[in-house]
């Protein structure tokens, strides 16, 4: 089911400028910010303003349908979550992003939810180090 249908069978109406933020995120190659959503959606729409862009990526994020996540430097990133789930370690040298596949924090999800009894959301996740080239 895609987000326009998840977005009309929870109630939300599907305005053009709501539809475009969802195709702005839908084609993004890469993690995207709310001022790069924006810029994009007010080449079509001028008149659309900066709250409508995080309005629509909170409901899109409660909805499960966008992951958001802290890349550094002060800013959140949105992707798409029919990209899949992945993390990314971040070198805080040099600012290389190196993307991890969900699957590598498995045995650590498991030893939270059996040692701690917590359950994590590891969805997408941000680690923050130094590369190999930079150490």
């Amino acid at each position: 089911m895609g987000c326009r249908e998840v977005l009309k069978q929870n109630g939300y109406r599907i305005t053009p400028q709501r539809s475009l933020i969802v195709d702005v995120l839908h084609d993004a190659e890469k993690h995207i910010t709310p001022e790069e959503i924006h810029k994009q959606v007010s080449a079509r729409f001028p008149e659309v303003n900066k709250s409508t862009i995080y309005r629509t990526l909170e409901v899109l994020k409660k909805l499960d349908l966008v992951d958001e996540t802290d890349l550094g430097g002060n800013k959140l990133y949105y992707h798409h979550a029919e990209h899949g789930h992945h993390h990314h370690l971040i070198c805080q040298n040099c600012g290389r992003t190196i993307e991890i596949e969900e699957e590598a924090f498995a045995p650590l999800k498991k030893i939270l939810v059996t040692r701690y009894g917590f359950d994590p959301d590891i969805r997408h996740l941000a680690i923050f180090g130094r590369c190999v080239n930079c150490d």
